[in-house]
């Protein structure tokens, strides 16, 4: 609880800033102990977002939740998709997924098995940033990132 709320006092502090997000996957994964589970990090190397300093641990949040709580994974994949305005940012793995009844209980701070999917929560909303869980029960888990438009951008050094 004095982890939680120390972390939680640091959201929004320090003002957002450009950063890339192949490079924010890299270092938030890096921290967690994957084992024999294969990391794909997909994602274009010259993109940027805008974000809250703390948004790596929104991605170390869904690598170590994939691990402790997605049973037989054997792959988290990062990707992005674009569509007419915000460019999705997915994370997936092919372990056992979320059942129905708890795809939006895991990002409130009563239900969840742990608060990181509280918190990534709460650090993606500083920018506008929304997650959704679009997984399959028995296929494996979804984390959908929708960013807004003024939200990310192609590198200045691409």
């Amino acid at each position: 609880m004095i982890d939680l709320t120390k972390e939680y006092e640091e959201i929004g502090v320090l003002s957002p800033f450009w950063q890339n997000l192949r490079g924010l996957v890299d270092s938030g994964a890096a921290e967690v102990a994957t084992g024999s589970i294969r990391l794909l990090n997909d994602l274009p190397s010259d993109v940027e977002i805008y974000a809250d300093p703390l948004i790596s641990k929104v991605f170390h949040n869904l690598v170590d939740n994939a691990v402790r709580h997605g049973g037989t994974v054997t792959k988290i994949r990062f990707y992005s998709m674009q569509k007419d305005g915000p460019r999705d940012v997915v994370c997936e793995d092919d372990g056992v997924g979320i059942s129905a009844d708890l795809k939006e209980k895991i990002f409130t701070y009563s239900s969840a098995k742990n608060h990181g999917l509280f918190l990534s929560k709460e650090i993606l909303s500083i920018t506008g940033v929304t997650i959704t869980e679009a997984g399959e029960p028995g296929k494996g888990a979804k984390f959908v990132l929708t960013l807004p438009p003024e939200g990310y951008r192609k590198s200045a050094k691409s």
